[in-house]
């Protein structure tokens, strides 16, 4: 099947086989915004080199393969020196993923007091034996061989979440960080670092953002990240926590004040306090109503205080009951949260795991097939800018543009548009404006527009 930039060809003896026909893709304004945002903290010896990049990125198919980036945007000639491009990208993920936090903010979260973020991680699929970094990971997701380990990449994931109007909630992925077993840190010569360590900084990197816009900021994580080591680091830098707790936790009733002071340090945790005990008491239980994964719903819950070691002082326990003997328990670093504040965070963090899912099956992250350590940072940071930079067009267009299923009579036309829908309507959108800034819109091409948009849809 002939490729996008394949379909139209003015000269043979203008064009060489294989060049896309525009000069330049028109995409819409917002998007070249950003993407010009993006460029001025780059060299500008090769900040031009952003542009055409994410263009590939957008418009390549079948397998995400960085040939088939350069594949999609015409890049040709001197392609070497974009594959370096992308490496020192991988060197300045940290200052690029500011300024797009900046444009998130003042395009979402400009009316909003709080910015609730998440972080996870997650494994990237690796072929080969000197691929930087790379190493056998537990599977998190086991496949249908049974296998339970994978060699690839594990990536700690920031993303911030935010719910859309009409869409529900949706994830934003701007940093991460490579998580390298400490055995193969000895050949990276790097310093090791655990998923904790790496997730503290990733906190301390949005506080010191959120800061600046006088917002406070909001982590909800999963079970696995309710340790010391990233719990103090988190909590110092200013965030509140949301994370689930284990059944088994280790957590301690307040310490009554004293009302004279005896020998040695005062004490900073009271009795062992059972979670299975509390649960298990009638006393206590309240219904609130919240909104969890787009539906009213009625919860019965139980909140209380205590110290937990691993924050390193008090915390507000949240026991919900989910059915009949069943229940699970959250903590909250803000003492001063609501349960359906809490409810809220813990039931938006499923966004971050579809983000996964898209940037695997949509912008094909880990296909790209790269070695050097730095470019497999660069091309995954890449993928989590597309994915969030579709999504910040998508945020203020209508309906009927994102989610088009005319030529889908058996689909739910009220469906929720996916992140591939959006993808597809951008395609839309930039192939409309390059075709007819290229060609005009008058009645003598009206034969053609039409024919053009059927190829469109074939296209993209």
């Amino acid at each position: 099947m002939a490729h996008l930039s394949d379909v139209f060809i003015r000269n043979k003896d203008t064009f060489e086989k294989g060049e896309p026909m525009f000069d330049e893709w028109i995409l819409p304004n917002s998007w070249q915004v950003v993407t010009a945002a993006l460029a001025i903290v780059l060299h500008q010896r090769s900040a031009w080199r952003l542009h055409l990049v994410m263009v590939g990125i957008l418009f390549s198919r079948g397998r995400k393969t960085v040939t088939s980036w350069f594949r999609a945007a015409g890049i040709i000639r001197q392609y070497k020196a974009f594959y370096y491009f992308i490496g020192a990208m991988g060197r300045k993920t940290e200052t690029i993923a500011t300024v797009l936090f900046e444009i998130m903010i003042g395009r979402i979260f400009q009316k909003q007091n709080r910015v609730l973020m998440a972080i996870d991680d997650t494994a990237t699929k690796r072929h080969g034996a000197e691929v930087q970094g790379a190493g056998i990971h537990r599977n998190p997701t086991v496949t249908p061989d049974g296998a339970k380990f994978i060699y690839g990449h594990v990536w700690v994931v920031l993303s911030a979440l935010v719910r859309h109007e009409h869409w529900g909630t949706i994830g934003l992925p701007l940093l991460a960080r490579m998580y390298i077993r400490a055995r193969d840190v000895n050949r990276q010569r790097m310093r090791f670092q655990t998923k904790l360590q790496q997730a503290a900084e990733l906190v301390k990197w949005a506080s010191n953002c959120c800061k600046r816009f006088r917002k406070s900021l909001w982590i909800v994580t999963d079970g696995g990240y309710t340790k010391a080591g990233f719990l103090k680091p988190a909590i110092k830098a200013g965030a509140t926590i949301v994370t689930r707790l284990r059944r088994d936790a280790a957590l301690h009733s307040l310490v009554k004040p004293v009302k004279k002071r005896k020998r040695g340090r005062p004490r900073k945790y009271g009795k062992r306090i059972n979670l299975s005990h509390k649960a298990a008491s009638n006393k206590g239980w309240f219904s609130v109503e919240v909104t969890l994964y787009g539906r009213k719903q009625t919860r019965l819950v139980k909140m209380f205080k205590a110290t937990y070691r691993p924050a390193g002082g008090e915390v507000l326990v949240l026991i919900s009951r989910e059915a009949f003997n069943s229940w699970r328990a959250f903590i909250c670093t803000d003492l001063t949260a609501t349960a359906e504040e809490i409810l809220d965070a813990v039931a938006d963090r499923f966004a971050i795991e579809q983000n996964f899912h898209d940037l695997k099956e949509i912008e094909g992250a880990g296909q790209q097939q790269v070695r050097n350590l730095d470019t497999n940072t660069g091309v995954f940071h890449l993928n989590l800018w597309v994915h969030t930079m579709v999504e910040l067009w998508a945020w203020q267009q209508r309906a009927n543009v994102i989610r088009d299923r005319r030529d889908s009579p058996w689909d739910d036309a009220t469906r929720r548009p996916s992140h591939a829908d959006r993808c597809a309507a951008l395609r839309h959108e930039t192939l409309k404006q390059t075709f007819f800034e290229t060609f005009g819109h008058n009645r003598k091409n009206r034969k053609i527009a039409r024919q053009f948009y059927k190829l469109m849809k074939l296209a993209a």
